[in-house]
């Protein structure tokens, strides 16, 4: 296979600085492994120069996207005492009545002044679809600072432990073998494809796509290969439940007919709005429904979490509460599907739970977008300790967010083919 072609390329990769154009990179075929491991090189050798976004105090930020994701950007910049100028979204007249939005200014994107284009940091808090395109046409419009949010929140790590926007530092030779390893192992070439994208961004802030490996937002968790094993008798484990989203979807991919779903939330507010939700289903799904508050960790020990901070809270040096910890292996449960989302905490929580993979060898969906364990650590974990699996690398959303690693045991894939 030959290298391809470049279809776009914005920018060089040395001398960037974070509020310049996001370099795009756009490629045809879906690599074979050979490929992947020469882009795997070429990412390694290549420079980079990027990092978060440092806000002097006169800068005025803008958050531009008012979604879930710019619900929880709104609710960061108020706990680190970052204020906001302006929020833009095309419903910025009916979101001006919410009084969830505290009253801060709100504008339609035709309706911002100038001054403010010109002036303002426009921190982007949107995802589910490519950044590069959107930087370009925001730029076209008049704005002359335009970021990924999750980049402006890496500058406040100090003081909240949201890392979506995490750096990956310079690869050494050993870290390129390694990937060269991972990226080996994937069962398939999408996998290979979403994986370059992944660490290109981390390590480059560069954005790159295959034409033949479109990012899919609306499978997280249930793609084709997994909706295809599922059975009537599934026990899933829902670890990082959050307020009960994929527990509804799990019981909407199965129709109602598994065998038991055992939801785990950490944070109280998420938790009670868990038990809502369980709450709201029918009797004889709600029998088969436990819910528990474990804080999942490699063992039992104590741990500062920090709670109140919806989907991003997490064990994190700047937790006020201290909780134990639970390993899986000490629940008296036998999954044949295990989630987990626990914003970083997911090589812990898969350490805790060897026994129980070994023991019953279910499927399994780890997301791994919250730190650098997602680039070899967790892949090489999966792979060194279950045997006569495949392997699945999935995005799904941008800004290299999204990212899901997918197990599915040999002799269940066999069964459905």
């Amino acid at each position: 296979m030959t290298v391809p072609e470049d279809a776009q390329l914005i920018l060089s990769r040395q001398g960037r600085h974070t509020t310049d154009p996001i370099v795009a990179r756009s490629l045809s075929d879906v690599p074979d492994t050979a490929m992947a491991c020469h882009l795997i090189e070429e990412i390694g050798a290549a420079k980079a120069d990027c990092g978060p976004v440092r806000l002097e105090d006169d800068d005025p930020l803008v958050l531009y996207g008012a979604g879930n994701l710019g619900r929880l950007a709104r609710d960061h910049l108020n706990l680190v005492g970052r204020p906001i100028a302006l929020v833009v979204d095309r419903d910025a007249a009916a979101l001006s009545a919410d009084p969830s939005w505290g009253g801060l200014p709100m504008a339609a994107p035709d309706n911002v002044p100038m001054s403010v284009k010109e002036n303002g940091i426009l921190a982007v808090s949107i995802v589910n679809f490519a950044f590069a395109p959107l930087q370009a046409a925001l730029n076209d419009a008049g704005w002359k600072r335009v970021v990924p949010f999750y980049d402006v929140a890496e500058a406040f790590r100090d003081r909240h432990p949201l890392s979506n926007g995490w750096f990956a530092g310079e690869f050494a030779a050993d870290d390129v073998t390694a990937m060269k390893q991972v990226v080996s192992a994937w069962s398939d070439d999408l996998s290979r494809a979403h994986y370059l994208q992944f660490v290109a961004w981390r390590r480059l802030r560069e954005e790159w796509s295959f034409d033949e490996a479109p990012i899919n937002i609306a499978d997280r968790f249930f793609i084709p290969e997994v909706k295809a094993v599922l059975t009537d008798r599934e026990v899933f484990v829902d670890a990082g439940a959050y307020d009960g989203i994929v527990l509804r979807r799990m019981i909407d991919e199965t129709g109602g007919n598994f065998a038991s779903i055992h939801a785990i939330e950490p944070d109280p507010h998420s938790a009670s709005a868990l038990s809502e939700t369980v709450a709201t289903l029918p009797p004889d799904m709600r029998e088969k429904v436990t819910v528990s508050d474990a804080l999942l960790a490699a063992d039992a020990r104590d741990a500062r979490f920090h709670a109140g901070l919806g989907y991003a809270s997490q064990i994190a040096a700047t937790g006020q509460t201290v909780r134990r910890t639970t390993p899986l292996d000490i629940l008296d449960i036998a999954p044949s599907f295990v989630k987990l989302h626990l914003e970083g905490g997911e090589l812990s929580a898969l350490i805790g739970a060897q026994t129980m993979l070994l023991t019953h060898r279910p499927l399994l969906a780890i997301t791994v977008y919250h730190n650098a364990d997602g680039i070899v650590a967790i892949p090489e974990w999966l792979r060194n300790t279950l045997s006569d699996y495949r392997f699945l690398f999935r995005l799904h959303s941008w800004c290299g967010t999204g990212a899901v690693v997918y197990a599915i045991p040999e002799e269940r894939y066999r069964a459905h083919v």
